[in-house]
């Protein structure tokens, strides 16, 4: 098929990792790009359709329409396009996911949702702050400077210092961006909610696969916790922080797998 999927007038860039099935929809999170996951679907049983979300990546950037219903429709659009019946979301991409499943509640057979970062309530003021910062650095600053300042950042110094692959992952998914258009999606995005009403998630029979790391402020156990509430047939994965995380990497994708086959 074409590296690409059209969603109304927007193309949406598309990369397919595997053959087969079963299939599988992969969706990045906020600023991020398809590249997110592209060292870890190969591992992946059957395939695995990876894509850059509007304004994000080698995808499409309107001017406006960046709410987890825009978000959501690009999903939906790519998932249709290859009938995938599994879904694997990461933060923005778990929220997208979600409000598939808000939706329609039968809409995957099998869905991940890693880091999921909100459920029905709008993020306070502090965490608002905080992402609305980025998008005024992205606004104010040529892209590569851009680039420097957030790699550079105490917060992410800290991780690379720990796992120095991941700023070279960081520094490729960030070459890819859009500035202004991330910068929009920030904004709009800061002020909606991935569904309206919890309870609808109670309606989801599909098995849902967790993933959460304490000490996060971005993606805080306790929405994982919500999740796990709500979703009837889901189990719950918590790892201490970040470097168990990452030490865990090759059970994690493991049992990713085998969870998705």
């Amino acid at each position: 098929m074409s590296p690409e999927v059209r969603n109304g007038d927007l193309r949406l860039f598309v990369d397919v990792d595997g053959e087969g099935d079963p299939v599988t929809v992969v969706a990045h999170g906020l600023t991020n790009s398809a590249k997110e996951l592209a060292t870890l679907t190969p591992f992946m049983p059957g395939t695995s359709v990876r894509f850059d979300f509007r304004g994000h990546g080698r995808s499409a950037s309107p001017a406006a329409g960046y709410t987890f219903a825009d978000f959501a429709s690009d999903l939906d659009a790519v998932a249709r396009a290859y009938d995938a019946t599994r879904a694997v979301g990461t933060s923005l991409g778990a929220g997208a996911i979600c409000r598939l499943l808000e939706e329609n509640p039968a809409r995957f057979e099998r869905i991940i949702l890693l880091l999921p970062a909100g459920v029905d309530r709008q993020l306070g003021d502090g965490d608002v702050g905080r992402f609305l910062d980025v998008a005024d650095l992205l606004d104010r600053h040529p892209k590569e400077e851009a680039i420097r300042i957030i790699l550079e950042r105490p917060d992410s110094a800290a991780r690379y210092a720990k796992a120095p692959w991941m700023r070279d992952l960081s520094a490729a998914i960030w070459e890819d961006i859009n500035p202004k258009a991330a910068a929009q999606a920030i904004r709009e995005i800061v002020r909606d909610t991935p569904v309206s009403d919890r309870e609808v998630l109670r309606k989801v029979e599909a098995p849902v696969l967790i993933i959460c790391m304490d000490g996060d402020p971005i993606h805080p156990v306790a929405v994982g916790e919500t999740l796990a509430d709500v979703l009837p047939n889901s189990e719950l994965m918590v790892f201490a922080d970040h470097t168990e995380i990452m030490e865990s990497i090759p059970a994690l994708v493991g049992r990713a797998a085998e969870f998705l086959a």
